[in-house]
């Protein structure tokens, strides 16, 4: 094969930063391949799509992978085998990111296996690569052969100094108050998700806009590539229409229609519903059999199973929106019952258990020291995060058997909404010495259990005594509409979750929104029905902080007895190697001896020192210690000393850690001292007064005879004699 000839577009982002996309030179026999490139970041993404399905095939298995290469900014990683291994929780949610806009534009039908990988291989320190993933990997589907309703491309929006910006640089992302990722194709909003600080609807709603415009012009560079690209880009695969058995649904139709009819409107609980739906299912299935013989119904086992759903999730939508009757009964904007309870678990140092009709969060809180700190180590950040969130999700929480493994996407995903949201209402660094780890178990779930994790986790951070600003509570939202109609869902079962045409999640607290989660999966929403959305959300939010706020308002005024205490302390930079000792010994000796874990490290010039015991004695004797070393000598200050040496001009003595001086034979009465040793002895304890500093050689003079009154009648000491002869 020749070499591959590159063909190139470009376009720039709003500020006039150019954005290039390139095919043909890499990876010829993918289906699609491209590079993205914004200045010295480049991403590398292909697609590969399988040309025969496997038999019996039923859910479509695309995946999508994207991970940072370490070559990329230079480094080799730091893990035991030097080699990129699994990815980082980054990576995985970037994936999350474009699989959820990518996934829903594949045809109907469409179960051929495919995989879409995409990697960072070279990097600016200042470029967030993950908000280029999604073009890269829209732009390769776009060059190929692959059926796709795109092209799509996601940016990030942020809120700096009060202006919106489109993908912003790393260090100016840090002042942002608000940071959404958006995805859409050129017609179309189809994801939204990110954090903001208190940040109202209409602010969010401009947002998604300014984003929607941005991603336009992307869509538009994409078209024009594969144009460029010639016929494997514009011609797609042919893919054979589904077979379909209108008679069968026909049929099916009128089996079910009215019993479907009945159970939406039976206001039941879950597990009621699950079975009475169950019995309907087997009544129809008896009733094929019936009709026609087992062999038609091997046949058709397929498309009974697929029109039963269809059937299903038609008739729930239309009662729903006729006669605004929910499955469980309530109206669209009722939330289901709460009832919380803080302090649950005795031996935690905080705990909260949060249920809303059919999910339960029971949350735990862990407060740990600088040891504790989690270690990122990714290809573009390395740092140490005081701040964890954990999620699981077991099988029993749904009434299902599977096993036990590690989290999933999903799970990561769900974490780090919630994480994002509790870290809006977070102290600050200052005020927060702790590193806090909160697990959040779910124990029930029916409807959104990552937004009881948020509600049960503040709740957790006010009973461990966190002096968070206020509490944050989410709700998750719903819609269903026939293009005519539409009913906003207000606390989403999840049966509805699966029944509708968007899905978002909101957290806040009463002053605005924290994050937000939304994936929309019709064309054409117009902007009006998210605003009334996000309104009616707001609403539901309020409603679930004033339940929260029943059970506890403000953070206890005190940790748990049992959790440790944490004291900071700054000290002067040029101590800190003398509380640590040659090779650490003072600092463990310290700790072996106080029981106490201390930490040290230096910020801007200051030694930061952090002191943490469950036992306040031992608190306050690790502090002694250290304020010891670390005091500064003080012309006019009283220390306890040890006499070291004795000598025929007078005693040397420790006054201080570390620090001595000399107190003189004169020094050490008002009255005449002929020897030393008449007075003091090697180890003995003695008070002495700062009297003098030399300021050239830093030399120290102590005094005894300072701290005792003079003797009746004249108290000259032997200075005042020397004089008089």
């Amino acid at each position: 094969m020749g070499k591959q000839i590159p063909t190139t577009t470009s376009f720039n982002l709003p500020d006039g930063r150019e954005v290039v996309i390139e095919t043909g030179k890499l990876a010829a026999q993918a289906d699609g391949s491209v590079v993205v490139r914004m200045g010295d970041t480049m991403l590398f993404a292909s697609v590969v799509s399988a040309t025969e399905m496997r038999p019996g095939q039923s859910f479509f298995p695309l995946s999508v992978d994207y991970q940072e290469k370490f070559a990329a900014i230079g480094r080799i990683p730091g893990n035991f085998f030097r080699r990129e291994s699994r990815l980082s929780e980054n990576e995985i949610l970037t994936c999350r990111l474009v699989d959820r806009v990518i996934r829903p534009l594949f045809p109907d039908g469409y179960m051929y296996d495919t995989q879409i990988i995409i990697n960072l291989i070279s990097a600016d320190k200042d470029v967030m690569p993950d908000a280029l993933a999604a073009l890269a990997a829209s732009a390769a589907l776009s060059v190929s052969d692959i059926p796709f309703a795109g092209p799509i491309s996601e940016v990030r929006v942020a809120r700096i100094n009060g202006e919106f910006v489109v993908n912003p640089g790393r260090e100016a992302l840090k002042e942002a108050d608000v940071d959404i990722m958006l995805g859409a194709t050129i017609d179309n909003v189809m994801m939204v998700e990110g954090e903001c600080k208190e940040c109202s609807e209409a602010d969010l709603i401009a947002a998604i806009k300014i984003g929607h415009e941005a991603v336009k012009v992307q869509c538009k560079a994409q078209l024009a590539l594969a144009e460029l690209v010639g016929e494997k880009a514009t011609v797609k695969r042919v893919i054979a229409a589904p077979e379909e058995d209108l008679e069968l649904k026909a049929e099916i139709e009128k089996l079910i229609s009215d019993k479907i009819q009945a159970i939406a409107r039976q206001a039941t609980e879950k597990h009621v519903r699950k079975e009475l739906l169950k019995t309907v299912k087997t009544e129809m299935k008896e009733a094929l059999l019936e009709a026609h013989d087992e062999e038609y119904m091997t046949e058709k086992a397929e498309f009974v199973s697929k029109y039963y759903g269809k059937v299903q999730k038609e008739v729930i939508r239309e009662v729903l929106l006729s006669e605004n009757v929910r499955l469980d009964g309530r109206k669209p904007e009722d939330i289901r019952h709460i009832w919380s309870e803080v302090d649950y678990l005795p031996s935690t140092h905080g705990s909260a258990v949060f249920t809303r009709g059919e999910t339960q969060a029971l949350a735990s809180l862990t407060l740990g020291t600088k040891l504790d700190e989690q270690m990122i180590d990714d290809a573009l950040d390395f740092h140490f995060n005081k701040f964890i969130l954990h999620y699981n999700f077991p099988a029993f929480s749904v009434g299902e058997v599977r096993p036990m493994r590690g989290p999933g996407r999903r799970e990561v995903g769900h974490a780090n909404l919630a994480n994002r949201s509790l870290r809006q209402i977070l102290p600050g660094q200052d005020e927060l010495p702790y590193t806090v780890r909160i697990v959040s178990d779910i124990l029930e779930s029916n409807g959104s259990s990552s937004m009881a994790t948020v509600c049960s986790g503040s709740m957790a951070l006010m009973d461990a005594g966190i002096n968070i600003k206020s509490h944050v509570s989410g709700i998750a939202m719903g819609l269903i509409t026939d293009g005519e109609r539409y009913a906003i869902l207000s606390d989403i079962l999840g049966d509805e979750d699966h029944l509708g045409d968007m899905d978002f999640k909101v957290t806040g607290t009463d002053k605005g929104i924290c994050a937000c989660q939304m994936d929309i999966k019709i064309d054409g929403l117009p902007y009006e029905i998210m605003e009334k959305a996000l309104d009616q959300a707001r609403e539901g939010r309020l409603h679930i902080l004033g339940k929260m706020n029943e059970v506890i308002s403000e953070p206890r005024q005190d940790l748990k007895p049992h959790a440790p205490r944490m004291i900071k302390l700054q000290i002067d930079k040029s101590f800190i190697g003398a509380v640590i000792g040659p090779g650490g010994k003072i600092i463990q000796e310290m700790q072996k001896e106080t029981k106490t874990i201390i930490n040290i490290e230096e910020i801007d010039e200051v030694g930061h020192v952090t002191i943490s015991s469950s036992d306040r004695s031992s608190l306050d004797m690790a502090i002694a210690r250290i304020k010891a070393i670390t005091q500064v000598p003080e012309v006019g200050e009283v220390y306890e000393a040890e006499v070291k040496t004795i000598q025929p001009y007078g005693a040397f003595v420790d006054f201080l850690p570390g620090k001595s001086g000399l107190v003189h034979i004169s020094e050490l009465s008002h009255s005449r001292v002929e020897r030393v040793e008449d007075i003091l002895s090697v180890g003995d304890m003695v008070k002495v007064k700062l009297i003098g500093i030399d300021e050239r050689s830093g030399k120290v003079r102590l005094s005894c005879k300072a701290l005792m009154e003079r003797p009746e009648g004249g108290g000259r000491d032997r200075r005042d004699n020397d004089r008089r002869r």
